[in-house]
């Protein structure tokens, strides 16, 4: 075996470990590290109770859901963009998984069912809001490349939720606060991944 794949295995196997150690288990998703060469590309394993977060563009795609008619796009819970769903009480973690783009999860508003009606330009904000629970008014603050915040479910719900920088560039989905809710289904990867930002991607304070 080449040395030096059998050290990338050894170095890949100690991050699924790590990752396990977090919460892993039923209800893990993964996300897609960068390919190292044009034959090889790694999955990490996204520890339990965790949303991705990045531009579909990025990596994660958007998918038009049957349930909630409507694009939902920037956020998972495995591999690619999906509606999310967590039982009330759980703290998730909200995970930057960008290099380069700066990203939020705010709620945007509460629903009482499909559709996922989503207005055309709201005013979300950018400062952190809500004191660490998910609700009407709950703003994560900027995330920056690589980092993250968590969050308590206090209540339960349907939430639409949406990045303040990215919006109107598809980053908004549907999170489910109920008992037995899940993630729903994956959009497909798109076509090639770019991490170019948009208007308002990077944010100072």
């Amino acid at each position: 075996m080449d040395k030096k794949l059998f050290a990338l295995g050894i170095a890949l196997a100690g991050l699924t470990i790590s990752a396990c150690a977090g919460g892993g288990g039923a209800g893990s998703g993964t996300v897609m590290l960068p390919s190292m060469n044009n034959d090889l590309v790694a999955f990490a394993t996204l520890p339990k109770d965790t949303i991705g977060e990045e531009l579909p563009g990025e990596g994660l795609g958007a998918i038009k859901s049957v349930k909630w008619k409507a694009m939902l796009g920037g956020y998972s819970q495995q591999h690619y963009s999906q509606s999310l769903g967590f039982p009330p009480g759980t703290k998730i973690t909200i995970r930057n998984l960008s290099k380069t783009n700066t990203h939020t999860l705010d709620v945007v508003k509460a629903i009482s069912g499909p559709p996922a009606a989503f207005p055309k330009d709201p005013n979300l904000p950018v400062q952190k809001q809500g004191d660490g629970k998910l609700e009407v008014g709950y703003a994560s603050g900027p995330i920056g490349p690589g980092k993250s915040v968590t969050v308590s479910l206090v209540k339960a719900g349907m939430y639409l939720i949406g990045c303040a920088f990215h919006y109107s560039s598809g980053m908004h989905d549907v999170i489910v606060v109920a008992p037995r809710a899940a993630p729903g289904p994956q959009a497909t990867p798109p076509p090639k991944a770019t991490s170019s930002p948009t208007a308002r991607s990077s944010w100072a304070p």
